[in-house]
């Protein structure tokens, strides 16, 4: 019997430098982020509206999907405490790439720290990060960025992904002056099976 090989997607570093330059100049919101029906895809995030900035992020990134057919991702847990866990980390350790200071990838972050890979054969995981201060930290922003960087947007349009959790902690994960009003958000991507 065949195994399937295991499936990776992460951003290239290119990707990863476009998001960085798009987060720290505005960024023209998409014709599908313009549009106000995602609730609070405006709200700066502090820590009493992350409930809400994280929701709104979530709404838009569907958004996103369904004006392209896709169907809408559904929320993981397990991604979700793993986007909030990493977002944190980078404020915390002064840090923003999909690899650790320490040199733990996406995946085996989330093969070793979730079990959100246990006893499957078969999976694709993705991870759009992304930072900003005041009005380009919004869930509206952010999610422009994305779309109009090649790699994470192709994170956000990717048919097979069906979960996602995402993550959102106050603070810059670099020293900056605005740091109290910046943002730092991480969207972790899966299927399985």
């Amino acid at each position: 019997m065949e195994v399937p090989a295991r499936i990776r997607r992460v951003p290239c570093l290119a990707a990863l430098l476009a998001l960085l330059a798009l987060a720290l100049a505005p960024a023209a919101p998409s014709a599908a982020a313009s549009t106000p029906s995602c609730r609070g895809a405006d709200a700066i995030p502090t820590a009493a509206t992350l409930h809400r900035v994280r929701a709104a992020t979530m709404c838009l990134v569907n958004r996103e999907r369904r004006r392209r057919g896709l169907r809408r991702l559904r929320t993981n847990r397990t991604l979700q405490a793993s986007a909030s866990a990493y977002a944190r980390e980078m404020v915390r350790r002064s840090f923003f790439d999909h690899v650790t200071p320490s040199g733990e990838t996406f995946a085996e972050r989330i093969r070793e720290q979730t079990r959100y890979l246990a006893g499957t054969l078969r999976w694709e995981i993705g991870e759009n990060l992304a930072w900003g201060t005041g009005a380009s930290a919004t869930p509206r922003e952010i999610v422009a960025s994305w779309m109009h960087s090649a790699g994470h947007r192709r994170n956000i349009l990717h048919a097979a992904f069906r979960e996602m959790g995402l993550g959102v902690a106050v603070g810059a994960p670099v020293h900056v002056a605005t740091a109290s009003r910046a943002a730092t958000y991480a969207n972790h991507f899966g299927r399985r099976g």
